[in-house]
């Protein structure tokens, strides 16, 4: 398993001053300034599970994966990933690992695909067997025959991207770290990357913690979440419970085809006129538990689920309006974390 205990790391660079007399000063100061990017963070993470760990940009996401990996010495606090402590021990702790980072290839510029592979059976020192079934079933799975004899600097973005995750899962790591795994790829490319997570997971159990921007990924992949802002954790718990606990608002969409009053004719269409009172429609209920969006010829209701029925504001829309069509929408993952980070939810963790 993983444990992170109160891990903080601060990055101190000399203070800047204005000006070329500034400029001179800060030469021969002393005075620093001092950032924290990852402040007092603490979780444990089980063998087997699917860890999303998000956050905005600078949010410290990269720099505690960093962290973990051992490529950073933590500030203060410790990390422990399956009974090694990631900074002291990095050779060791490396042999438990696979990494994959977006941005950065671990395979060879200048040489083909294959012989990337088989430097990393070296440096592993995988036995020929496992190597070699290891092989067989990354080709396959991830279709690398059609470039597995290219030299790494003739790759697509895409090709890199997968000959990389095939290089981070040659040795079985007991953990895969994937950071911005999918960034820059097509919808194609990044469909066959989160498959081969899941497939991966299905076979051999790999623990995964996968940090991105894309939270399609993380609904796809992952099981449990970690939201963090400006170095601290906001939420640690499963995607289910985010949506239970802090997804309170649905939306119904209305198609309308007039209404029945006579403000317009059935069947004909729709005027701003004949949907401009849908609000009003809705009136009787308390205006703070819900939001109409409206034009032309659709509207959009937003509610607390908690405090208002479906069936009691489509009864009431259907009294007064013909519709065309009903569509119900249930909290989105994106918006919850968009109302996280804006402040509009405001969440109850311990630390």
């Amino acid at each position: 398993m993983i444990k992170v205990e109160h891990l903080t790391k601060e990055f101190k660079s000399p203070k800047k001053y204005e000006g070329f007399g500034g400029a001179l000063r800060s030469l021969f100061s002393r005075q620093y300034d001092v950032k924290r990017a990852v402040d007092d963070m603490s979780f444990d993470i089980d063998s087997g599970e699917l860890v999303g760990y998000i956050g905005v940009n600078g949010a410290g996401k990269s720099t505690t994966i960093k962290m973990m990996t051992g490529i950073l010495w933590p500030s203060s606090g410790r990390c422990e990933v399956f009974g090694v402590e990631a900074s002291r021990n990095r050779r060791q702790n490396a042999r438990n690992i696979g990494v994959v980072f977006g941005q950065r290839s671990q395979l060879w510029w200048d040489l083909p695909v294959s012989e990337s592979f088989g430097i990393l059976r070296k440096i592993y020192d995988i036995p020929k067997p496992r190597f070699d079934e290891n092989l067989a079933f990354m080709r396959s799975m991830l279709e690398l025959d059609e470039f597995y004899t290219t030299p790494v600097r003739n790759l697509s973005l895409g090709q890199k991207m997968r000959a990389d995750f095939a290089a981070a899962m040659m040795h079985d790591p007991k953990v895969l770290f994937l950071d911005e795994p999918t960034i820059g790829l097509d919808i194609v490319v990044k469909d066959r990357i989160r498959a081969a997570i899941r497939e991966i997971y299905a076979k051999k159990g790999t623990t995964v913690i996968l940090t991105t921007h894309d939270l399609v990924d993380i609904e796809e992949i992952c099981e449990r979440i970690i939201v963090i802002d400006s170095g601290r954790k906001l939420f640690d718990g499963s995607i289910v419970d985010l949506k239970r606990n802090y997804g309170k608002r649905r939306r119904i969409r209305f198609e309308l085809r007039g209404r029945k009053d006579g403000a317009g004719q059935s069947g004909s269409e729709p005027t701003a006129s004949a949907h401009s009172g849908l609000a009003a429609v809705l009136s009787d209920l308390s205006a703070d538990h819900f939001e109409v969006k409206e034009d032309v010829s659709s509207a959009e209701v937003s509610f607390d689920r908690e405090s208002l029925e479906v069936g009691d504001i489509i009864s009431r829309v259907m009294a007064a309006y013909e519709l065309r069509d009903i569509s119900i929408e249930e909290p989105q993952m994106e918006d919850i974390v968009k109302e996280i980070y804006t402040g509009k939810i405001k969440l109850d963790i311990k630390p």
